[in-house]
């Protein structure tokens, strides 16, 4: 893949010269995520540059992890899909996450916060299930943050589909939801919950909603595998 490898027969080395190149396992995170497109796999990696991006698609394309299609829905638009190798690769990403989740200290964790990712990953994540059966809006604030990341807007429409507004989206707001990104963050890890962290949460709106929150909250896949890390 354009760098000198590990030159050695083993399956590990072989493997991670295909998965170990900087960005690859968080990209193979977005895949197993679901996500299929350029830009919603920007949005999951949203510090990696569109260049490096391009570069990896093509990297694991030509690995056989990978296949670029049209869209069944869209004419003219393009997805990546997981192939066969790509979809045996979920069991490893899997575990590395939760390896991760078990063993990496959540303090560590919760140094590189990002809210374009926490928003992104709780859209994806979100259940709307507990939500009421018609389009609500919930508005998050995150004290302390430049004026251009405080706000974002999740609009979660009847049928379940669920949309992040980076501007005010012109329906009426549900609930607000004010707190500072590091708690919502280790809220979206599992570290903690919304009960827990209520002195930290300012909730205003719907009743019903504020006190669902954490049913309907879009949590990390592995929130609920416990810490082992030590303090």
């Amino acid at each position: 893949m354009g760098t000198p490898g590990y030159k050695q027969f083993c399956p590990v080395a072989m493997a991670a010269e295909i998965l170990c190149t900087r960005w690859t396992l968080v990209l193979m995170r977005e895949f197993v995520a679901g996500s299929t497109r350029f830009n919603d796999l920007r949005r999951g990696v949203p510090k990696m540059s569109p260049t490096l991006l391009s570069q990896r698609l093509k990297e694991l394309e030509r690995a056989g992890i990978i296949e670029r299609r049209e869209s069944r829905t869209e004419r003219g638009v393009h997805e990546y899909r997981l192939t066969e190798a790509g979809q045996d690769c979920r069991q490893v990403v899997e575990a590395l996450g939760l390896w991760g989740q078990r063993w990496v200290e959540a303090r560590l964790s919760l140094e590189n916060l990002d809210p374009a990712l926490l928003m992104w990953d709780m859209r994806r994540n979100l259940n709307p299930a507990p939500l009421p059966k018609r389009r609500v809006v919930i508005e998050f604030l995150y004290g302390g943050l430049p004026a251009s990341k405080r706000l974002w807007w999740l609009v979660v429409e009847p049928d379940g589909d669920v949309d992040l507004c980076w501007s005010h989206p012109g329906f009426e707001i549900d609930l607000h939801v004010r707190t500072d990104l590091r708690t919502m963050t280790a809220i979206w890890m599992g570290v903690t919950t919304i009960e827990k962290e209520r002195d930290r949460i300012a909730l205003d709106g719907d009743r019903d909603m504020a006190r669902d929150m954490q049913a309907w909250l879009g949590l990390s896949p592995f929130a609920a595998e416990p810490k082992r890390a030590l303090a």
